[in-house]
């Protein structure tokens, strides 16, 4: 359960992050309630998660999956270069969140 909400954690990161560039600088209403929504959210999770996750993994697997996410996201819909180097950076990130879950306690 706890890995679960870490990956909930981390998608949350991601509407986060995501809001953040509509707000345009906390100058839109809308955009800027659900950036603070989801960054409340996102760190609530983590604190739940943490309590069976150690803090470091925890942590790392949270800006990880928000990282993943976000840029995933900006290639998708912003356009933002997918060269092969970005989208191997990508999979290194992944690797090392799958590593961090394969070798974690618990």
């Amino acid at each position: 359960m706890a890995w679960l909400l870490l990956l909930l954690a981390g998608l949350c990161e991601v509407a986060w992050a995501m809001t953040l560039k509509y707000s345009e600088g906390f100058t839109r209403l809308w955009p800027t309630l659900g950036m603070l929504a989801g960054g409340l959210l996102s760190v609530y999770l983590l604190s739940l998660a943490t309590k069976q996750i150690p803090i470091g993994t925890a942590y790392a697997v949270w800006t990880g999956v928000g990282a993943v996410g976000t840029a995933l996201l900006g290639i998708a819909i912003y356009h933002e270069p997918r060269s092969a180097l970005r989208l191997g950076c990508i999979v290194l990130i992944v690797a090392g969140i799958a590593g961090l879950k394969i070798f974690s306690p618990q």
